[in-house]
């Protein structure tokens, strides 16, 4: 690995299931830069089964772009740069093949299941399934679940530090007898880390024979009052290499050829956003809307106040392979509210099920784009749900009431997100990303994540997010300096203040000032408004909401802030929060579709 101060080339590449995408990182003027991509077939299936056959295509197109030589003549990447040839470091993620995916078990779901979810989720896994003595399963129902399971690996946790070890080790029981197989390599053992009661370890490891390779690492729950997620994150990170990329076909030349651990895709993608979270201390939610799945992703304040990372897989929604299930968990009719034309529900119906069999088609027609981007709302707000469900407060956590809590208590549990506190709101992933209009993915994710008070909106401009999660570890300030430069497309703020109140009523009133703005008047509550800033401006804004609504400051308080602008610009949404939709909506969302000239 190179001096840090002498890297002057990056080369970066996400391996996916159908694609693999590399992309170009160069120091011009002393700032890094992302300057060319390419993208090529992954190849990890028959007929030519080596990841690193699509590596090496990508590659080659980038560096013909670049007019650089990449690859020498025996097929390796070139290190280090000379001139217009070679690269210094390369680094590299992967999803090919499904991902990362795992099983994990607790004692009591809510409680040590809960955080061996999130240890796994966090580490960019996909869950399969999760296995508690609570979860109304009887025992060989429990066996027979994790028989027909065939994950990468399995976290067992259980019990806090000198607790009960007796029930860690009856769900170590259930696990030993079901000989779980690998879903790769028919010949190694299944990987599975403890991370569960340290005094319990020993009977948990005389439970297992040697079909796992077991691994311990300190409690993910030594006590009730705290997580300890990382041992176990890195274990599974350690894990991920060693044993499922090791058999994965290629895996093992490319492990060869990375100067930094392969990651999994999601694992990167969060690992970034936390560190830009944590650099800018600011609150952040970021999606990935997927043909199959949607991940969420968050950083906000726990109860110690530091950032807390949490991220969500929602399995069964996406805008492909999962359009019927969105269809189906949200209703049509909740999908209809968001669209302004007339549509036969028939020929809709159809239109699923085709984009279910041809997953790749694009819309070809405004009705099917509008149709579409109808159904992201939905998927997204169903996702954004499920996200807020999970990132909560530690359930189990014995707190010390006062008088005054009396009529507030709670056991834990409590969602961490807060709309009111989120800065910034990322997209990335087909339908927001490649949406004709930036205007169009402004109003999906205005319109699905409700953002309360000032949030600054942004997509992820070519899905860069999970090269720089790996590029933060080798190199944090040329990750930062491609994330903020690069990565991001800034497409505005968008204000809009929390409450509801009487279609047509005063809602706040606004004084916009910038060099190339000046603007005040009021908004009526049920209104969209937007005005031109362009994305490296900065406009002062002064809100005065009416009695009962709040941007921030308090009901009824006066906001100021300086916000900046991006590609569509400042949206001001007097809407209300919660989001409801009129009896009438179509009058209504026509009038909100051409206030922000979506299709235009």
């Amino acid at each position: 690995m190179p001096n840090p101060d002498d890297i002057q080339v990056i080369l970066a590449t996400d391996c996916g299931s159908t694609t693999t995408k590399a992309i170009l990182i160069e120091k011009i003027d002393g700032q890094y830069r992302q300057t060319y991509r390419g993208e090529a077939p992954t190849t990890v299936e028959e007929p030519v089964a080596d990841v690193t056959a699509g590596v090496i295509n990508a590659v080659t197109e980038v560096g013909e772009l670049a007019g650089r030589k990449l690859v020498d003549d025996d097929g390796q990447i070139i290190r280090p740069a000379n001139g217009d040839v070679g690269c210094d470091v390369y680094i590299s993620t992967s999803s090919a093949g499904g991902g990362l995916q795992m099983m994990v078990a607790g004692l009591v779901r809510q409680m040590t299941g809960a955080s061996a979810k999130r240890a796994a989720l966090g580490a960019g896994a996909i869950v399969m399934d999760m296995i508690a003595a609570n979860d109304k399963r009887l025992p060989h129902e429990q066996i027979q679940r994790i028989r027909e399971l065939r994950p990468d690996m399995i976290l067992l946790s259980g019990g806090t530090d000198g607790g009960n070890s007796r029930k860690v080790v009856e769900i170590a029981e259930l696990i030993a007898p079901a000989r779980p197989q690998p879903r790769f390599g028919s010949q190694y053992r299944m990987p599975l880390i403890y991370a569960g009661n340290a005094e319990a370890a020993p009977l948990v490891e005389d439970v297992f024979d040697d079909n796992v390779e077991l691994k311990t690492v300190p409690n993910i729950r030594p006590v009730l009052e705290r997580e300890n997620l990382a041992p176990a994150r890195d274990a599974i990170h350690d894990l991920f290499l060693e044993h499922v990329m090791a058999h994965a076909p290629g895996y093992n030349k490319l492990i060869g050829w990375t100067d930094a651990p392969i990651m999994p895709t999601p694992g990167a993608v969060g690992d970034i956003l936390r560190t830009i979270a944590e650099r800018q201390g600011v609150n952040a939610v970021a999606v990935d809307i997927g043909g199959a799945t949607t991940d969420v992703f968050s950083v906000f304040p726990g109860p110690d106040g530091k950032p807390t990372f949490n991220r969500t897989v929602s399995a069964n929604l996406g805008m492909s392979y999962s359009i019927s299930n969105v269809v189906a968990e949200a209703t049509l009719d909740s999908v209809l509210r968001w669209v302004h034309l007339d549509m036969d529900e028939r020929e809709l119906r159809n239109r699923v099920k085709n984009k279910m069999i041809r997953p790749t088609t694009i819309p070809q027609t405004l009705e099917a784009l509008v149709f579409e981007q109808a159904v992201s709302r939905e998927a997204l707000r169903l996702a954004y749900l499920q996200h807020k469900e999970f990132a909560t407060t530690l359930q189990g956590v014995q707190q010390q009431r006062t008088v005054g809590d009396t009529f507030t208590q709670s056991g834990g549990g409590e969602t961490i997100v807060d709309n009111m506190k989120l800065n910034l709101l990322v997209a990335s992933g087909g339908v927001l990303s490649h949406a004709p209009r930036m205007h169009q993915t402004a109003a999906m994710l205005i319109d699905a994540f409700e953002p309360e008070g000032v949030t600054r909106l942004a997509k992820d401009s070519i899905f860069m997010m999970p090269h720089l999660g790996v590029l933060a570890q080798v190199h944090a300030q040329a990750a930062l300096e491609v994330f903020e430069k690069d990565c991001l497309i800034y497409l505005g703020t968008c204000v809009a203040p929390k409450g509801q109140g009487k279609v047509g009523k005063r809602c706040f009133s606004y004084d916009l000032q910038a060099p190339n703005l000046n603007e005040h008047g009021e908004m009526a509550f049920g209104e969209l408004r937007m005005f031109p800033l362009a994305p490296d401006e900065t406009a002062h804004i002064r809100i005065q909401p009416a009695r009962g609504f709040d941007v921030g400051a308090g009901p009824g308080k006066e906001y100021e802030a300086d916000v900046r602008g991006g590609e569509v610009g400042l949206i001001l949404d007097a809407r209300g929060r919660p989001l409801a939709l009129p009896d009438q909506p179509r009058e209504t969302v026509t009038k909100w579709i051409q206030a922000l000239r979506l299709y235009d």
